[in-house]
């Protein structure tokens, strides 16, 4: 009945309950996977977002806000996911304070695997970081532009002394004027 005995007794170590260890790789390779989805989403709303606010397109922009506040909703769940993975990890006697830092604690199957991905998420949240960085100096750099546009309006071209006693500056070219 029973032709090949090691196969049976390979399958029935199959069968046993995963360690909770065990649940916590799985749990962190999920994570990790849901947190590249979603990063690489964001990634491409803010292209889309600089390349709006290039062709000062804001119709687009305002258009983009709801996608960009859900993927920051997603992004809010999936920090509260690892915040409870390390309490969990806590609560099994594993101290640490970062996902890296329980990757590299945990006696998983594949060495590196889990540890590479975590290295491969944590690189694409500092380009996040950066692609960030890059379109708030667009539109700040676009704001103090509208500021000075502002300014000359208001002023009608002239230029107001920031010291002295009140008297405008002359508006003239002192390098393609006659001297008097």
């Amino acid at each position: 009945m029973n032709e090949h005995p090691e196969t049976v007794a390979d399958q029935s170590l199959d069968m046993q309950p995963p360690t909770p260890v065990h649940d916590l790789e799985n749990d962190i390779a999920q994570l990790l996977v849901s947190l590249t989805g979603v990063q690489e989403e964001l990634l491409e709303v803010l292209r889309q977002k600089r390349d709006m606010m290039v062709q000062c397109n804001t119709d687009g922009m305002r258009a983009l806000q709801p996608r960009e506040e859900a993927l920051n909703g997603h992004l809010q769940e999936l920090h509260d996911r690892r915040g409870e993975l390390l309490q969990r990890a806590t609560d099994k006697g594993i101290r640490v304070d970062t996902l890296r830092q329980l990757a590299a604690q945990l006696p998983h199957s594949d060495d590196e695997e889990l540890e590479n991905q975590v290295r491969e998420v944590s690189d694409r949240m500092r380009l996040l970081q950066h692609q960030s960085l890059t379109n708030w100096v667009l539109a700040q750099r676009s704001l103090l532009h509208v500021s000075q546009l502002l300014e000359i309006v208001a002023t009608g071209g002239r230029f107001q002394p920031t010291y002295g006693k009140g008297e405008p500056v002359p508006s003239s070219g002192a390098l393609v004027d006659r001297v008097g």
